[in-house]
């Protein structure tokens, strides 16, 4: 898919690998809808990146407000064909701790975001997404989801995390078997350790640490480069139904 011609809807698209995606999409020539809770970081990127990208304050657990994101791409820029699923949260909770059981609440909570919210941005987009012209390829769109390196080498606390990752490396094939008749690709990237808001509270001393423990490079990983991977999957029409580790080759410890 030529990325020049396209329009993309980026989940949690203010910061983080879905910023860098949002940024890496606009600089190849497609129209961005940006879809994130975080409002003021969301229209200042908005801002900053043009005519050709616009945000819409959105929570992917809810049907009216992913719609709405949906729509605008369709109102400003006249279709939708990549969605970039990089709305996510964590937890770090031990099944069972001298404080007692995990914390059933925040357990449902990281599933329903991570994992109930991809699936809802799929099923409305592509509701939409299938009414696109098909291009010379046949194709009319592609979903690109984020899982993690925890759903294959979950750490201890990991228990909500891991679960939330798995389903959507679960999910990734059957939604692309539905998908392909309508000629639309389902990928998932599963990152390692990268350097986003999450381990920006971190001390500097405890960041290298943490990219040592990559093999190669012994690092954490860049945004763009998640980025980087995310327009070679649209623009190669073959990549679909799989799951891409881009992790350095670490495989995590228990803890």
């Amino acid at each position: 898919m030529n990325i020049q011609e396209s329009v993309g809807l980026v989940t949690g698209g203010a910061s983080g690998l879905g910023e860098a995606t949002a940024r890496q999409l606009v600089a190849a020539g497609a129209s961005v809808v940006i879809a994130d809770l975080q409002t003021d970081r969301g229209q200042i990127l908005a801002e900053e990146l043009g005519d050709q990208v616009s945000f819409v304050n959105t929570d992917v657990t809810d049907e009216d407000s992913v719609q709405q994101a949906v729509q605008t791409a369709y109102n400003q820029f006249g279709k939708l064909n990549i969605v970039v699923n990089c709305a996510g949260i964590g937890a770090a909770q031990k099944t069972v701790s001298k404080n007692g059981p995990h914390d059933f609440g925040s357990f449902q909570k990281v599933i329903q975001v991570n994992l109930v919210g991809t699936f809802n941005v799929i099923r409305l987009a592509a509701e939409k997404m299938k009414t696109n012209e098909p291009i010379e390829t046949g194709e009319r769109g592609v979903f690109i989801n984020t899982a993690s390196v925890a759903a294959f080498e979950g750490q201890m606390g990991q228990a909500a995390y891991s679960a939330s990752k798995g389903g959507i490396i679960g999910m990734t094939l059957p939604i692309a078997r539905d998908l392909a008749q309508y000629g639309i690709r389902v990928m998932t990237i599963a990152p390692g350790l990268f350097d986003t808001p999450l381990f920006g509270t971190l001390p500097e001393k405890a960041r290298d640490a943490l990219g040592k423990m990559t093999p190669f490079p012994s690092r954490l990983g860049d945004p763009s480069e998640y980025a980087k991977l995310a327009q070679s999957i649209v623009e190669n029409p073959m990549l679909n139904g799989e799951v891409i580790r881009l992790d350095g080759a670490i495989r995590m410890q228990p803890k």
